[in-house]
């Protein structure tokens, strides 16, 4: 199968990334600093958005700030009265007892409930070290790198995977795994929050699994749809 040459290599992900970027985020200084979290915080948001959508992930972690004034309070409550604060974000007893887990690692490990100590590592010792917690994979730690860290690193979801093959940034056979390591590679690091940020939306907002809404795409002149599938 061949297609139209168009933009190679890196100033064709650069384009998408400005288009994409034009479509869904205003490139403001408030929209950068609206995504920053404080790394504790961004890793348990996102063991809570795991398997759900943002909107019961973002209640389930209003409702357990809600209920516990500190991380601290979280991590010495019964394991039940958690699992009912972060109910709204589902699979709450697997949830409720890894992050308790979690800050009970991170206490020992450091002192205090504070992982501020990752901004001193490389992004490949701070990634192995998010991973070695329970319940944290790639996805999850490349999310607290870049948002609450702002390491130049390419979180890759359902979303990101899916636009990627159909943009032929990634290989149609390529696994989340993989796609992590080619993101990670290729994608200009300056355009990583960006690109992965649109793409979420994008995938959200337009390119869906199945009937996706190709009329109006900012990214349609680059897109491999309906020749390939993904």
């Amino acid at each position: 199968m061949s297609y139209p040459s168009l933009l190679h290599g890196e100033a064709r992900l650069r384009r998408i990334t400005e288009l994409l970027w034009a479509e869904y985020g205003d490139g403001s200084h408030h929209e950068r600093t609206r995504l920053r979290r404080d790394p504790l915080a961004s890793l348990i948001k996102t063991i809570l958005s795991q398997n759900t959508s943002d909107v019961n992930s973002d209640r389930a972690f209003a409702n357990l700030t809600e209920a516990f004034p500190t991380w601290q309070a979280v991590m010495e409550a019964p394991e039940g009265d958690v699992a009912d604060a972060i109910r709204a974000g589902g699979l709450a007893n697997i949830k409720a007892p890894r992050i308790q887990a979690l800050l009970r690692s991170v206490k020992a490990a450091h002192g205090a409930l504070d992982l501020s100590d990752l901004s001193r590592m490389d992004p490949g010792e701070a990634r192995e070290y998010l991973e070695s917690f329970h319940g944290v994979g790639r996805k999850t730690a490349a999310c607290v790198l870049l948002f609450a860290l702002q390491q130049p690193v390419f979180p890759v979801d359902t979303h990101c995977l899916r636009i990627g093959k159909r943009l032929r940034l990634l290989a149609p056979s390529c696994s989340a795994d993989a796609a992590h390591e080619v993101f990670d590679r290729v994608v200009p690091d300056e355009c990583k929050l960006e690109l992965h940020v649109s793409m979420v939306r994008h995938g959200r907002a337009r390119c869906r699994p199945s009937k996706p809404d190709c009329d109006g795409c900012p990214v349609a002149r680059f897109c491999a749809y309906p020749e390939i599938t993904g």
